[in-house]
């Protein structure tokens, strides 16, 4: 599947972008070459390859404390209080954030 620069229209006025033609055709170019790395990530051959749960046991030598962070137990720890997340908010209703529509234009 190519992307084309009307794909890129789309996604852009999706996401609220202006981008010049030169923007536009480099992100066809960019966007092209990323699916043809997938392309060829797609033809290797992985039926020799056990799935991984996770990676961080595969790269830390054992007894290793550079992972402890990611690996901590869970635990269950109070959260924000209302008043504390909306304390710097810029506008509230006091019960919630306030922001502006970006949905129309």
């Amino acid at each position: 599947m190519k992307v084309t620069e009307k794909d890129v229209a789309y996604v852009a006025d999706l996401a609220n972008l202006e981008l010049t033609p030169d923007e536009s055709r480099h992100m066809v170019d960019d966007l092209n070459s990323i699916l043809g790395h997938m392309d060829q990530l797609n033809r290797l051959d992985t039926s020799g390859v056990e799935p991984l749960a996770e990676l961080v046991s595969s790269f830390a030598p054992a007894g290793s404390e550079d992972f402890s962070y990611a690996q901590r137990a869970d635990e269950v720890r109070p959260g924000l209080t209302r008043e504390n997340a909306l304390a710097n908010a810029p506008d509230t209703d006091g019960t919630c954030f306030r922001v502006p529509k970006v949905i129309e234009r």
